[in-house]
């Protein structure tokens, strides 16, 4: 007891007090919001779900590169948000398939079909062409737009060069058979203009609804056909108009029973003056100073109502429809007002309304959509839910430019989506995206695409130097080796890096400035292999594989690689995706650096303007200088001599390489024999010539 008396009188140890680090404050993620014009905090509405709702295509035509310009950049924000900063996203868009450019497209195609299957004699069918230039030259005389003016002198001019050979055979009293070949020439060149002739001629005519659900059932196919071969997700839920008319109808009604549509002649319009009045409600929230801009409300209402009567109709000039009084010629669906259609803006509010209901956390769409569109849309939304939040964040891509020129497709000025991937892959469009910011104009040019296939080609080098390094044999033991200065260093400037993709990711999901920094990392990365490889001694195995690792799952993320591939870009189709690394036939075995007795039995080219795909040289019995897809095709060295000497393609671009470390090992296509001396792994093993 006396023991224990003097042992609490010296006092017991005890741990010292313990103070949390001081620690930083964690970046937030902020994202451009056009409802403030500033980059705002993202906070959702409930914890980490996210509604989102995007403006869907107007289905009429082939999509081009500006619809890729939209969906592309928030695919990467919907994959960003979902896949790196976790939140559960639902994802919604809409397909317009009634719309008055849908009604006009279709009722010309209907009618130029029609007058095409009845054969005109070419005497009628050259007087039908002066009787559509009449009032086309009106229409191009009364157009003040530059761009609009060169379209239809161009066209004008394109019909005069193909009306003159018809005149001519006629005159000359030439073979049937020759007047009905100029006559399909001139057909096919003037279907522009007679189809516009037909349309306001013929046009009211035309009855059956299924006419205007045709075109853009067809043209919804070619578009999802489009998004799946860009890589770009599907939403979690797609609407289509056509399905949600009943819908339009009772929104378009409580609207009115609220106070702020009003019924005219069969129509029904918004009422901008009492919504504006209003103290609980503004209206032109995100392009207030666009107010007023004629122009662009007549835009909004669509060509088929803005006729002297309709716009009679209004209270103001400001106003816009809800719904349309469908005159002959229309599409009409059943409502207390009369037969009509839905107007333009309504269809999203109703749409996203149903699903998302009285608030969503974010509204996406092109920037030319702000003013009417999406000014509209909120204002006839939050005067249908009478509140002030229908949407918490507007987000609004930016415009894309071809060369310098503004794109449209109503000028006839645009590259559709299927030519563009006969240019360049999916992958090297979405590139080209990442490297530049989201919400502002991306010029598509030569120069854009040149920036990008660079980009690519910089990072597979990388790829496939670290799969060299992995591919070294070592034991289970000899993965881990003791880090020098050089390692430490390099670890350091990767985790300085991550912290640099994190911060650019949280402003405004910054791409260009995060593909900038992993462009550094792999710079440090190529400095510290060149390094070590000068003072004859392995880089680190475990931390080259992981700086790889992070950034394939940073391009992921990205949806840059479409396809499961542990480290780098996969190689082949992009549904038969090819290991490379295990592509090598038979065991490896070492030469010792001895030189083969003939060249290796099968030689590959690999490009990368044309990755991720491989081809053989062909034997010069099937084919000089072709390139078939089969890369196992097999070819002797002499008929490999032969292919080097006859094709004419530009060997000077190609670099010879080891299929089976995956290294670069020559640039003098001259000594093909000497590659296996220069080759890491010293094996007799197929080869690859991979384009510089």
């Amino acid at each position: 007891m006396a023991g224990s008396s003097g042992e609490q009188g010296k006092g017991r140890r005890v741990q010292p007090k313990w103070s949390p680090p001081a620690g930083t404050e964690p970046c937030k993620l902020r994202l451009y919001n056009s409802l403030t014009r500033n980059k705002d905090v993202f906070i959702p509405q409930d914890g980490k779900k996210v509604t989102w709702y995007c403006c869907g295509p107007t289905v009429y035509d082939a999509s081009h590169m500006g619809h890729a310009r939209s969906y592309i950049s928030f695919d990467i924000l919907r994959r960003v948000l979902k896949d790196y900063f976790q939140y559960d996203v639902f994802y919604c868009m809409n397909i317009t398939d009634i719309d008055d450019k849908i009604i006009r497209r279709a009722r010309q195609n209907h009618l130029f079909a029609q007058y095409r299957e009845q054969k005109p004699p070419a005497t009628q069918l050259l007087e039908d062409i002066r009787a559509a230039l009449k009032p086309f030259s009106v229409k191009l005389s009364e157009t003040t737009d530059p761009g609009k003016r060169q379209m239809l002198e161009r066209i004008q001019h394109t019909v005069e060069v193909a009306t003159g050979p018809l005149d001519q055979a006629v005159l000359a009293g030439l073979s049937e058979e020759e007047i009905n070949s100029r006559a399909e020439t001139l057909l096919e060149q003037a279907k522009d203009l007679l189809s516009d002739w037909l349309d306001s001629t013929c046009g009211s005519e035309v009855a059956d609804n299924s006419i205007f659900s045709q075109l853009p059932k067809f043209w919804e196919g070619e578009f999802h056909r489009d998004m799946e071969a860009l890589n770009v997700l599907p939403p979690d839920a797609l609407t289509r108009v056509s399905e949600y008319v009943p819908e339009i109808v009772n929104f378009v009604q409580k609207i009115v029973d609220n106070g702020y549509g009003y019924a005219s002649n069969g129509s029904v319009y918004f009422d901008t003056m009492k919504f504006a009045s209003s103290e609980k409600h503004s209206y032109g929230k995100l392009v207030p100073e666009a107010v007023g801009d004629q122009t662009a409300l007549q835009e909004g209402e669509g060509d088929l109502s803005v006729s002297a009567d309709r716009l009679s109709e209004k209270r103001s000039p400001n106003d816009f429809a809800l719904w349309k009084a469908s005159k002959p010629g229309e599409p009409s669906w059943p409502c207390p007002w009369g037969k009509g259609r839905p107007g333009w803006h309504i269809e999203c509010s109703a749409m996203a309304g149903t699903l998302l209901g009285a608030s969503m956390d974010i509204h996406g769409g092109g920037f030319d959509l702000r003013f009417p569109h999406h000014d509209n849309e909120l204002a006839q939304s939050e005067a249908y839910f009478e509140n002030d939040c229908w949407v918490r964040y507007f987000l609004h891509t930016g415009h894309l430019t071809i060369a310098g020129c503004k794109m449209s497709k109503s000028l006839k000025n645009f590259i559709t989506i299927k030519d563009a991937l006969k240019k360049h892959s999916a992958r090297q469009l979405r590139l080209a995206f990442l490297m530049h910011s989201w919400k502002d104009t991306l010029d598509y040019s030569s120069n854009t695409m040149e920036s990008a296939l660079q980009y690519e080609k910089f990072m597979n080098e990388f790829f496939l130097n670290v799969k060299d390094v992995l591919r070294a044999p070592v034991d289970i033991t000899g993965q881990f080796e003791k880090w020098e200065d050089e390692e430490t260093e390099l670890n350091k400037n990767f985790y300085d890096k991550k912290r640099a993709v994190h911060e650019a990711l949280c402003d405004n999901v910054d791409t260009r400035t995060v593909m900038e920094e992993m462009r550094a990392l792999v710079s440090q990365c190529n400095l510290y292999m060149a390094a070590r490889k000068a003072a004859r001694r392995r880089p680190n195995r475990a931390l080259l594989e992981s700086v790889a690792v992070y950034l394939t799952h940073m391009l992921k993320i990205f949806g840059a690689i479409e396809e499961e591939s542990s480290l780098g870009f996969p190689v082949g189709g992009s549904k038969t995706s090819l290991n490379v690394s295990s592509a090598c036939l038979g065991p490896r075995v070492p030469v010792q650096g001895l030189r083969p007795p003939t060249l290796p039995p099968c030689l590959f080219l690999w490009s990368s303007r044309s990755l991720p795909s491989l081809a053989a040289l062909r034997h010069t019995e099937t084919g000089t200088g072709s390139f078939p897809t089969n890369p196992a095709s097999c070819i002797s060295d002499v008929a490999l001599q032969l292919h080097l000497g006859m094709w004419k393609g530009g060997l000077g671009s190609w670099l010879l390489g080891c299929l089976c470390c995956l290294a670069v090992v020559s640039s003098n296509l001259a000594h093909l024999a000497e590659w296996v001396l220069d080759c890491p792994c010293h094996v007799l093993h197929p080869v690859s010539l991979v384009s510089m």
